[in-house]
């Protein structure tokens, strides 16, 4: 009887290369439209997030077209999309507000030095300890941030507006179905900007958000005085800018990761949010992260995967503002906020809230992944969103642990006890060990037997310890048995140095 053929594996995209993409005209063409797709969604995006940051809209576009161009050479993920984000905008507006333009960009690029050093203690490696349900529970509730973040384009406005992100809306969902030869972001800006231009529609504009740059970025040294009392007003800041940006674009890269099937170096892309921080800094720009929306309206609404379409989208907006900020003051909000509905549907993991996975998915994963959207849409903070769901996971995890130590006694013709204890004895599970013993009603002789055990930390060897001083309180002796070589070791090493 032949054997069955076992199942094949799944293997692993290829990665799309820069030369292979420039000797293809179709994948040149993808990535240019996806470049000029991300551009035009950049441009209204930034200048709003400078708004929030308390700047100068021209100052949130110099920091995307810094940032998208230098990281497409220094990240650690192509294809992914950084700018003036409004995750670092909330954390540093505070400076911008107490001290001025000059103090905010000298925290952008002290953000982008310790950027830098987390990538060289190795922060990236912190990435394998977040839990799948936490990722979904960041991109669910990111999803529900972009499309919230919409509401103020539908407030207050022309009634005129309502039609249009209607018909927005119809092109961006349907023209896949048509062609997928031309990115339908793409489509629907075009459309949206014919159709206001043509009949002079009176509706908000990207030319409202504020003034376009007329001139290239240059070079800008803030003029603070390089005291440490200057560093211990910044550094707060500026710590708390890098910790939330290397959150947001490591977790974008993995999520991009995902997409893609492709693997990237987060180390690398750590650092070069760094450099690009530091870049953006010293040209006047606002710094920021990667851009979660706009990356997937490159990856996924747009199809781009090598960093062509991040350099090109850094330049088309150096161009755009440039030689047509006409035009491109032209472009009716309304496709916009088109686009970014469609963003915010295509992002939302519409499979974790199935009936189905809901009632497959184990309680405490459900639970993670609820409580981290809940919280990141709450605060409209992504750090605190994943610190949240990371430390409920935590606790979720030790709490299931804990229940699998168990403690079975068998008793010997009233001479000897042997306690058998079984599973993992850490903080959490080794707790109640002190309590499974019946020190009084027992025999001269106890045998505790860890063959089927293990002892992880200092908090097990102590409960140990209590369990033997116990017995001997008693006058009965204690045998302790089958630890395996670490286990043993440990104990060895601690045991009688814990107190009492």
């Amino acid at each position: 009887m032949p054997s069955a053929t076992p199942p094949a594996q799944p293997v692993p995209a290829e990665r799309q290369s820069v030369l292979r993409t420039l000797r293809s005209p179709r994948l040149l063409k993808v990535e240019i439209l996806a470049g000029l797709v991300t551009a035009l969604a950049l441009i209204p995006e930034s200048m709003a997030f400078a708004i929030i940051a308390g700047v100068d809209p021209r100052v949130g576009l110099y920091a995307s077209v810094v940032m998208a161009i230098s990281i497409a050479f220094v990240g650690g993920r192509p294809a992914m999309v950084s700018g003036g984000a409004g995750a670092t905008a909330l954390v540093i507006a505070p400076l911008v507000a107490a001290y001025g333009l000059d103090y905010f960009i000298a925290a952008v690029i002290l953000a982008g030095v310790f950027q830098v050093l987390l990538a060289v203690v190795g922060v990236a490696k912190l990435m394998r300890f977040i839990p799948r349900s936490v990722m979904i529970g960041f991109v669910n509730g990111l999803a529900i941030l972009i499309f919230s973040s919409q509401f103020p384009e539908l407030i207050g406005v022309p009634g005129l507006v309502y039609p249009l992100v209607g018909l927005g809306l119809l092109i961006v969902f349907l023209f896949p179905k048509l062609t997928r030869a031309v990115p339908a972001p793409f489509v629907t800006i075009v459309v949206l900007t014919v159709i206001t231009a043509s009949f002079a529609v009176a509706v908000p504009t990207v030319s409202d958000r504020g003034e376009l740059p007329d001139s290239l970025p240059q070079l800008f040294i803030p003029e603070v005085p390089l005291t440490l009392e200057t560093f211990q007003i910044i550094a707060p800041y500026a710590l708390g800018m890098a910790f939330v940006g290397l959150l947001e674009s490591l977790m974008t890269g993995k999520l991009v990761d995902d997409i893609t099937d492709t693997h990237s170096n987060k180390t690398r892309e750590s650092w070069g949010q760094g450099v690009s921080n530091m870049l953006s800094g010293f040209t006047g720009g606002m710094g920021g992260c990667a851009m979660i929306g706009q990356t997937m309206i490159n990856v996924k609404a747009a199809g781009a995967r090598t960093r062509i379409s991040t350099f090109l989208a850094g330049v088309f907006i150096l161009v755009l503002v440039l030689a047509m900020g006409e035009v491109v003051g032209m472009i009716p909000m309304a496709a916009l906020v088109a686009v970014m509905v469609f963003v915010s549907f295509i992002t939302f993991d519409w499979h974790s809230i199935a009936p189905g996975t809901l009632k497959a998915m184990p309680k405490s994963e459900t639970t993670v992944m609820l409580v981290t959207t809940a919280t990141t849409v709450i605060t409209h903070n992504l750090a605190i969103g994943v610190g949240v769901g990371v430390l409920t996971a935590m606790v979720l995890f030790a709490h299931r642990v804990s229940r699998f130590a168990q403690v079975h006694r068998e008793e010997h013709d009233g001479d000897s006890v042997t306690y058998r204890v079984e599973g993992e004895l850490f903080f959490a599970s080794s707790n109640d060990l002190y309590y499974q013993f019946d020190y009084a009603e027992d025999p001269g002789h106890v045998v505790i037997n860890f063959a089927d055990s293990h002892l992880w930390d200092a908090s097990t060897v102590a409960a140990l310890d209590s369990v033997v001083r116990k017995y001997e309180s008693y006058g009965k002796y204690v045998e302790v048995t089958g630890l395996n070589e670490a286990s043993a070791q440990m104990r060895e090493r601690l045991t009688g140095r814990l107190g009492s």
